[in-house]
This record gives C-alpha cells, sequence and structure tokens, in this order.
C-alpha cells in the first residue's frame, strides 16, 4: 500500500508593497506549473495570492507599477476624502472590474482552495476565511487588507474585520491543522527580522471601544515573533519550505515609487528561480516515496 499524499499548502505573508517580492516568487511558481491543494494569504499577501490562482501571471506587478501614483490607489487623498488610505472603490472595482480585469472564471474552476486571514475586532482573535468568489466576496479580501489606523473596519458576514497580521501574520500553524501538512512559506523580511512593539497608547487611542482588538495589537509584535521562531524551527525539520529574502528590501510598505517597486518584484522573481529545483524536490519527496512503496 502507498503512503498517504499530504496536502501542500502556500501560506503567504502581507507587508504592502513588501508583496511585491512575493508577486516576483509566485510568477516563477505559474511559469514553472508549481500548483498548491490550497494557499492561504494575509494582508497583501492575499492581494497576489488570487492572482496566482487565476493565473494571471504579471498582473501583480503591472497594475502595481501603473497605479502606484494614482491618488484612488493607496494616498493621504484617499484616506483623507474615503477613510481609507487605500481607495476601496478602486482598488477593489474599478481596478479588477475596469482598468485590469481579474478573471474570476478562472478562480472559480482552480482546485486550489483559496483562504484569507482577517482579524474580527470584537473578539480580537483571527478568522480564517474561505473564498470561492472574488466577486461576491471581495470584501474578504478587502478586509484582509485593511490595515488598521487608516483603514476604516469592514462589516460584512456578521464580524466587524480588519488585517489579518493584526492577529496571525504568518498561519502557518493553523494551515497545517487545516490539513495542509506540507506547506510553503512567502516571507517579506529576512530571516534575523524581528518585530518591535505597537505603541500602546495609540493603539487604545484608536480601538479603545475594542478591549479585545485592542489586547491583540499590543501582542503583535509577541506573536509575529514567536511565530517567526516556529517557522525557523520548522524549516530546520524539514517540515516547511521558505522563501524569504536574505536583506531587507528597499521599499517602504506605501511606496509610490515604481522603481522600487519593480526592484522588489526582480528579488522576488530571481529568488524564486534560485530555489527551484530545491522546491520541486521538496515537494515531490512524499510522491516519490509513495511510487517506492506501491
Amino acid at each position: 500500500m502507498g503512503l498517504r499524499m499530504k496536502k501542500t499548502g502556500l501560506v503567504l505573508e502581507g507587508g504592502a508593497m513588501r508583496g511585491m517580492y512575493t508577486a516576483g516568487v509566485l510568477d516563477v511558481f505559474l511559469e514553472h506549473d508549481i500548483t498548491f491543494d490550497g494557499v492561504i494569504g494575509v494582508s497583501m499577501g492575499a492581494i497576489t495570492g488570487c492572482s496566482y490562482i487565476s493565473g494571471q501571471k504579471g498582473r501583480t506587478i503591472r497594475y502595481n507599477k501603473k497605479y502606484c501614483k494614482d491618488k484612488r490607489y493607496m494616498s493621504f487623498y484617499s484616506l483623507v476624502t474615503t477613510g481609507d488610505l487605500v481607495g476601496n472603490e478602486f482598488c477593489y472595482h474599478t481596478l479588477p472590474e475596469q482598468l485590469d480585469v481579474y478573471d474570476n472564471e478562472a478562480f472559480k474552476q482552480s482546485k486550489t482552495e483559496f483562504y484569507v486571514t482577517c482579524t474580527d475586532v470584537e473578539t480580537g482573535e483571527a478568522e480564517y476565511i474561505k473564498i470561492n468568489d472574488m466577486v461576491e466576496e471581495i470584501d474578504y479580501l478587502r478586509a484582509s487588507a485593511s490595515m488598521p489606523y487608516v483603514s476604516r473596519i469592514v462589516e460584512i458576514g456578521g464580524m466587524k474585520l480588519l488585517d489579518g497580521g493584526c492577529s496571525d501574520s504568518i498561519p502557518v500553524r493553523t494551515f497545517t491543522e487545516m490539513g495542509y501538512e506540507k506547506n510553503v512559506v512567502i516571507l517579506t523580511r529576512p530571516a534575523e527580522y524581528r518585530k518591535k512593539p505597537e505603541n500602546k497608547k495609540l493603539v487604545r487611542l484608536f480601538y479603545k471601544k475594542y478591549p479585545e482588538f485592542t489586547k491583540t495589537l499590543e501582542r503583535r509584535a509577541e506573536v509575529y515573533n514567536k511565530t517567526i521562531e516556529e517557522i525557523r524551527q520548522l524549516e530546520q525539520q524539514g517540515k516547511v519550505f521558505v522563501i524569504r529574502p536574505e536583506k531587507p528590501l528597499e521599499i517602504g510598505r506605501m511606496s509610490h515609487d515604481a522603481e522600487k517597486i519593480e526592484r522588489a518584484y526582480e528579488r522576488g522573481r530571481a529568488d524564486g528561480f534560485a530555489c527551484l529545483q530545491k522546491l520541486k524536490d521538496w515537494l515531490e519527496a512524499d510522491e516519490v516515496c509513495r511510487k517506492g512503496s506501491d
């Protein structure tokens, strides 16, 4: 009897414009037909992940370079006029429906399951939401990427949601518990990075109506750094495959510089190519064991 094949998962960290690194890696995956049983993304990781599942190579870098300086996209103007730093109508409707059309049919036909991570501000807990239709359920994607302090709370599905990175920036443990036993993790920070604590006064000023959420934000750095250590141990044990930049990406979270966006993307492509054979061998290891046991 052959060994049971492990379900493969792809876990995508956020990081706003650092996500262009992830977009570069994912385009290499598309070029070499590397697929997974499931993908879970957080914030910008969810945004890059959905174009990967629809098979639209180059889409993420294309529209980010083209519209990064558009005041409707991500700007102080948008924050003042709409309450969201990242414009809801432009980014989640005008852009994917008219300007750089998202292939929702390809997404729905994909065999890969797609989850986004959000944070419920009333409970302070992470919510892992499976998306089946990127048009009908676009607000879950928006919620996952709605950064605290500069975004309105997204009310959907009976919940009040914000950025998944507030509660679970890299949900590799959760994805494993959900049945994805063999996970590839794409990070947007180098191995030595550790998050610094939030400003507690700022947290309590903004979210005093949501005490559980304030606790979550105050613990955010501790939880993140613990997760990074867990991932390091899993990587050493060969239980996860990690792709991350060797050095800090030379791009800010809110960058409007098309050249820096391109460079971050190319860093991702280079690292994707560099680890390609090793990744294929790692993903195929269970299949080799199974064939040898049949």
